[in-house]
């Protein structure tokens, strides 16, 4: 009788891990996935172009996507880790990190970061939108707009904050 019931656990046993090999190796393999961002089956939107203004600094864009003309106060500069100041920086939209690649370009309407480099610095700004309270942020596709650039930081206490850059 204990043989019989030893005989049958082992089975169950066998079939459970039958299952669990099926569902959760076999059903992924050979797939490929693009770990990609998202981007709307449409036209990229035009770059950036005009002045945008915070409480913090403006950003000016020249309208061909590569340069902006910042001037940032003390504040700003510090949380970025860019000279204060007026001064002029490449940049580029990015993706976030995005496992095996990391940050990619992408399109700003689907950006995550924003990447300025000036001279050998370089500041990669996470791009969202906090909530009143700071508790939460939301990030994501249209985080950034024509009309917007939301920084998005954390303040010493692990709160987040923006600073809202809106086209003048």
């Amino acid at each position: 009788m204990f043989k019989k019931i030893l005989l049958i656990a082992a089975a169950l046993l066998l079939i459970i891990i039958g299952a669990f090999e099926v569902f959760f190796f076999r059903s992924t393999s050979g797939q490929q996935y693009d770990n990609y961002p998202y981007e709307p089956d449409t036209p990229a939107p035009d770059p950036h172009k005009g002045t945008f203004v915070s409480e913090h600094g403006t950003l000016t864009f020249d309208g061909e996507g590569l340069v902006v003309d910042y001037d940032f106060d003390d504040e700003l500069a510090a949380l970025t880790g860019l000279p204060a100041g007026a001064n002029r920086a490449e940049y580029i939209f990015l993706s976030g990190d995005l496992p095996p690649h990391g940050s990619v370009p992408v399109r700003y309407d689907v950006a995550h970061e924003l990447s300025l480099n000036i001279l050998s610095e370089q500041a990669v700004i996470q791009i969202g939108i906090a909530a009143e309270d700071g508790s939460t942020a939301t990030v994501g596709v249209n985080m950034v707009t024509p009309d917007r650039i939301p920084f998005l930081f954390r303040d010493e206490n692990g709160k987040w904050f923006t600073v809202m850059f809106n086209k003048k």
